[in-house]
């Protein structure tokens, strides 16, 4: 008899988780047809990609885009940065567009870093579109090296192959292996700077505190070098970074999706 009753609660919770899931699945659908041809799909980090096939004459002057750009795509996000660059260099190197402007605004829903805005430019727009499509397609990758919890974060990000996203985001010498090592609070990115460098012979590209991050409690190492040694230098920097997290936080800070590093 108990057996049967189980049987029957757990029959009834699956088909609620089935409605609830089902529920957002039918409101993408709504959104994505309802006419709104500018649309192109949502992804991680509260994270929206559109396209203008061709953008108004007048802001286009003001927005200083290259004539020859008539369409844009967009990516914006009010979670991440480090992964949505990454993913746009993916982008980058898969269609025939450019990388017209990154902003990190500071945002994250009241979190410790930056949201972003990454303007695509293309000739055509169907190119525009495809850099938009891969750029949300990747997310889940690139969000694999964040780890967070209730204290702050670890973002980490490699490429063998830094393009132009990486260029005009962060300086990131075209062509080489590139790193991004982000600790926030800030206090945990000095120490994981720190340990990086030690690891492994890297060039330090750049260096951000919250000053220079839109007052961001975080403090980014931006590396360059050989493949092996970068990889090198960011799994050191994860090792110190995510134990000092999980110490402050007291609680775990697991990976937001699947690492890949």
């Amino acid at each position: 008899m108990e057996d049967k009753v189980m049987e029957k609660v757990m029959e009834e919770v699956m088909k609620k988780l089935g409605k609830e899931t089902e529920a957002p699945a039918a409101a993408a659908k709504k959104i994505s047809s309802a006419g709104i041809t500018e649309f192109v799909g949502t992804a991680i980090g509260d994270t929206l990609g559109l396209v203008i096939a061709n953008i108004d004459h007048t802001l286009h002057s003001f927005m200083k885009l290259d004539p020859k750009y008539k369409s844009i795509g967009i990516v914006g996000a009010r979670t991440g940065a480090g992964p949505h660059v990454m993913a746009a260099d993916e982008a980058v190197k898969a269609t025939n567009t450019e990388i017209i402007s990154i902003e990190l605004p500071r945002d994250t829903k009241g979190g410790a870093g930056h949201g972003c805005l990454i303007l695509f430019g293309a000739e055509d727009v169907s190119d525009a579109r495809r850099a938009v499509e891969v750029c949300l397609k990747e997310l889940d990758r690139t969000f694999g090296d964040v780890y967070a919890n209730g204290a702050g974060h670890i973002e980490l990000q490699y490429t063998a192959r830094a393009s132009y996203a990486c260029n005009k985001a962060f300086g990131a010498p075209i062509g080489k292996a590139f790193g991004l090592i982000v600790g926030a609070p800030a206090a945990i990115g000095v120490i994981t700077a720190d340990t990086a460098i030690k690891a492994a012979n890297v060039d330090i590209v750049g260096y951000a505190s919250p000053s220079t991050t839109s007052y961001s409690n975080e403090a980014i190492l931006f590396i360059s070098g050989d493949s092996g040694a970068v990889r090198q230098s960011i799994l050191a920097a994860k090792d110190v970074g995510v134990k000092l997290l999980e110490v402050l936080g007291n609680e775990a800070a697991p990976s937001v999706t699947t690492p890949y590093i």
